[in-house]
């Protein structure tokens, strides 16, 4: 069974048990109720996880199938398209809609060293040559 929830739950929103049991589908691939309340670690009750299951599922950011009467939830979403968005609105709030703010920034405040930058470097001058000129830019920029 696939989410029937669109994308477009705001990442930021999502709380810290949220985040952690996402985190764990994420790195498992799939996981039961009974898995995820195992990995956490935490004291917490079954109804309370399978509760959280099935909100994450209602945002979009999981799916799951049965399999004699278990549910087994998975990831509808990867990690990098979740952080993303989720980033996309940190662009949009603080550096109104500039990327290129947002690089700049991470490079003042020693976020990003050496080695990522020209990692990052690499794949745009990648995608670059992938891309036909007209799309590399709306507005007809190289």
């Amino acid at each position: 069974m696939a989410s029937n929830t669109p994308p477009t739950h705001d990442p930021a929103e999502l709380g810290e048990l949220e985040r952690s049991i996402l985190l764990i589908v994420w790195r498992t691939g799939s996981a039961t109720a009974d898995q995820v309340r195992e990995e956490l670690g935490r004291p917490l009750k079954d109804s309370t996880i399978r509760t959280v299951l099935r909100r994450l599922e209602e945002k979009g950011y999981l799916a799951h199938s049965v399999d004699n009467r278990t549910f087994l939830y998975r990831p509808a979403q990867s990690r990098q398209r979740v952080a993303g968005r989720a980033v996309k609105r940190i662009v949009d709030w603080f550096c109104e809609g500039s990327v290129e703010a947002l690089l700049v920034g991470m490079v003042d405040s020693k976020v990003l060293d050496r080695a990522e930058l020209q990692r990052l470097a690499d794949r745009i001058a990648a995608a670059q040559k992938n891309t036909p000129d007209e799309k590399v830019n709306k507005e007809g920029k190289p």
